[in-house]
């Protein structure tokens, strides 16, 4: 009897030790994360910032339900992003050729997994430099040497093709590359490739609902060609030349309002999958996007008409929603006017998993992870933009700015909120006291930063100079 009381109470106490302990674990447990990038598409056209022609009521909601940024911003183009919020790193570090990543850089793929994280990647690869026939270019395992477990994507070793029956476009009948196998176009006919990738996202994300896992779904919407999506293609047959564009501007708009609308519906889908396996609250979502809408697209903005920016260093270029969402920890329906540059995600990250950044880690970024938690944090003064696309003949630009003045290497000076179109030129002296505070300010940075790209010569330029070891302009004291 006394044996059999001691068990009981001995089983008490334990029980009573566990119920203790699992809400403290569920604390201290590492945050899942999901970062969604949206492919040349920009504020213009979602509805939390403004939007006059799409609906976005999921991408909204997450902003409702976290925070909205005022102030993200990327490069023009897609590689250069890509780059720079993978590495952590400005472009004059690293950044040679469109359409690669040296796969000597350490990514935030590779930090994650370092962190103990489950990681994938899907969508949008075109990396691995196919353009100039980098060495190693066929390499279906680079994804896996950035640091991601698994994979889905669209270009990673097969290049786009279109001349006509060889056409490899990436929405309907995409080729894609999973985890080393080859999809073809005959594997994926009749297929809507985004649904596949996000499709993907969702496995992934229910097969480790119970570890902590690190999700970067690159997506390959809402890049041209303009098509039809599943919800507006009807009895069309769904092939390969289904990826042919009408040639009607109008009827191209009305299919790019329509893949806006379903880039929703699949952010929609993701959070759907992350509150079904019960890791909504556990789970980080950031919404972003590379670069800016690609300039055939016209929308309408806040009562005025917003030409899309692509390969443009004015605001409609570069400055990008970005969205964050972590149910129970960021404020709800928060906007926010820090600055955020996509070097900073890599130190975001590392604060989020717990991991300091060491000598091989970035120390361009720095971290906004305290802003998703509802803390303060260290806020930046500046973002720099150092842009040199290597493709086509588009020129190379730098500037630096703050929340509303921009300064240009050349000299050019704007405010850019009065001045989305930048035709105001305010470097004589017609920028106010502030302005010329500002000014003053940003003045110091550029003299810290490398020098200025090279301005002619585009994807013709063989001098292709970068700084990998240039001092700490973002944090000198570290």
């Amino acid at each position: 009897m006394r044996k059999a009381k001691m068990r009981t109470i001995a089983c008490g106490v334990i029980a009573g030790i566990l119920v203790c302990i699992q809400p403290l674990c569920a604390e201290t447990q590492k945050p899942n994360i999901v970062l969604i990038m949206a492919d040349d598409v920009s504020w213009e056209a979602f509805g939390c910032y403004g939007a006059e022609d799409y609906e976005t009521p999921n991408i909204d909601k997450l902003a409702a339900h976290g925070i909205q940024f005022s102030h993200g911003y990327s490069t023009p183009i897609c590689t250069p992003s890509r780059v720079k919020i993978m590495t952590g790193q400005y472009n004059f570090r690293n950044y040679t050729h469109f359409g690669y990543l040296n796969p000597k850089d350490k990514t935030f793929g590779n930090l994650m997994k370092s962190a103990g994280y489950k990681t994938a990647i899907a969508g949008k690869w075109q990396l691995n430099g196919l353009y100039h026939k980098a060495e190693g270019h066929n390499d279906n395992t680079r994804p896996v040497k950035a640091g991601f477990d698994e994979y889905c994507l669209w270009q990673l070793t097969v290049g786009v093709k279109k001349n006509g029956k060889d056409m490899s476009e990436r929405f309907w009948s995409a080729p894609l590359e999973q985890n080393g196998e080859l999809l073809s176009v005959q594997d994926n006919a009749g297929k809507y490739g985004p649904d596949i990738m996000s499709d993907f996202v969702c496995d992934f994300i229910e097969r480790h609902q119970d570890e902590p896992f690190f999700v970067y779904y690159p997506s390959v919407l809402v890049h041209d060609p303009f098509v039809p999506t599943p919800d507006t293609i009807g009895d069309a047959p769904r092939t390969q030349a289904a990826n042919h564009p009408p040639k009607s501007m109008a009827a191209q708009k009305e299919n790019f309002v329509a893949m806006v609308h379903y880039l929703d519906k699949i952010v929609g889908k993701i959070v759907a999958k992350l509150e079904a396996v019960g890791q909504l609250e556990n789970t980080i979502i950031l919404f972003t996007a590379d670069n800016g809408t690609h300039p055939s697209i016209t929308s309408g903005w806040n009562g005025q008409n917003i030409r899309g920016g692509k390969g443009s260093t004015t605001d409609m270029g570069t400055h990008v929603p970005l969205i964050a969402s972590w149910k129970g920890h960021s404020p709800k329906g928060a906007v926010l006017d820090d600055l955020i540059d996509f070097t900073d995600f890599y130190a975001t990250f590392a604060e989020a998993a717990g991991m300091g950044l060491g000598a091989d880690d970035p120390i361009d970024g720095r971290s906004f992870f305290p802003l998703l938690n509802g803390e303060k944090s260290h806020p930046r003064d500046w973002v720099l933009m150092h842009y040199q696309p290597y493709w086509g003949e588009r020129p190379g630009s730098q500037y630096v700015r703050d929340e509303r003045f921009k300064l240009y290497r050349d000299g050019r000076f704007f405010n850019v909120p009065n001045d989305l179109k930048e035709v105001a030129d305010l470097s004589k002296g017609q920028a106010g006291e502030r302005g010329e505070t500002a000014r003053a300010q940003l003045v110091q940075v550029l003299e810290s930063a490398p020098p200025a790209p090279l301005v002619e010569g585009g994807n013709r330029l063989k001098n292709r100079p970068v700084y990998p070891d240039w001092k700490n302009i973002v944090n000198p004291n570290d």
